[in-house]
């Protein structure tokens, strides 16, 4: 069986199944007693593309991306250590500006690692520590579902992107934002929680199927980002595909039993899965699936 036929959880999986790999449900790691610890990769040609970045942004959301996941563990960030792979070719004050766009974030580079490459590869371990995490496993019949902001930004900036248009929503795209505060307020009666980096219909899916119900979601109560909608129409696209289906939005997806300040987008109830609801009809959305 190839990986394209399992996707990334379905391997995740896997490695559960044959005892390989242990406690890989949430956002990140945590050790007792309040040790949290995440690690993402970035790789060029997959997840960025330098016609379209710049070092700068690209360092800013190579860091950011790993913050988030500490932000969905209700964690506050201490530390990064940061893997570099590039060509010897590279201009250093290319890869110096990239490490000033780690910088922005405010959180300090204490080690790391750097190797030849025949393309950019950028690895960040992110350390923080957090008083409790919810994790994706404890979402119960009559939570309510909340996000922490708008949706759809991200992929209207891709699209911008993609078609050579100058629009404010570019920036979403490469600059992530840090919902550090927020994932410290949601984790204080969070029964669940991650971050929205998949699309909301992959990321959804995670918690439905970790804490074993059905995750209903009402599209005319998602906040959809300023100027997507009119991203949406010029490039004839659906409006809620770009909210709910490409992802890097690093919003923060939680069950809650009172929603406070946050937009209250659906619920929890018994049974499996996640439904889109439009109208009162169920709509179908993917997000994003590495291997698929």
């Amino acid at each position: 069986m190839r990986l394209s036929d399992l996707g990334e959880f379905g391997f995740l999986r896997e490695l559960e199944r044959r005892g390989l790999a242990q406690r890989i449900a949430n956002d990140a790691a945590r050790f007792a007693p309040d040790f949290v610890v995440t690690q993402d990769a970035l790789v060029e040609g997959v997840h960025f593309r330098l016609d379209w970045t710049s070092w700068r942004d690209l360092g800013y959301k190579a860091a950011a991306v790993n913050i988030s996941d500490l932000a969905a563990s209700g964690a506050e960030p201490e530390a990064l250590i940061v893997s570099l792979g590039l060509p010897g070719e590279t201009e250093a004050n290319d890869v110096v500006e990239l490490y000033e766009g780690v910088a922005e974030t405010g959180v300090p580079v204490l080690g790391g690692d750097t190797t030849s490459a025949d393309r950019l590869y950028l690895s960040v371990t992110a350390l923080g520590r957090a008083e409790q995490v919810p994790g994706r496993d404890g979402a119960r019949p009559g939570d309510l579902l909340v996000v922490s902001g708008p949706l759809g930004a991200s992929a209207a900036g891709f699209h911008c992107l993609k078609e050579g248009l100058e629009s404010p929503l570019v920036r979403s795209h490469l600059r992530p934002p840090l919902r550090v505060a927020e994932g410290k307020e949601l984790a204080g009666t969070a029964h669940a929680m991650l971050d929205i980096s998949d699309g909301l219909a992959s990321d959804a899916l995670r918690i439905a199927e970790r804490s074993g119900c059905r995750l209903m979601i009402e599209l005319e109560r998602v906040p959809v980002a300023d100027g997507v909608a009119e991203i949406a129409r010029q490039f004839d696209l659906d409006v809620h595909s770009l909210a709910c289906g490409f992802g890097e939005d690093y919003e923060l997806l939680a069950a809650v039993p009172e929603p406070g300040r946050f937009t209250v987008v659906g619920r929890c109830e018994e049974g499996e899965g996640v439904v889109f609801l439009r109208d009162g009809q169920p709509v179908e959305f993917s997000g994003w699936e590495h291997f698929r």
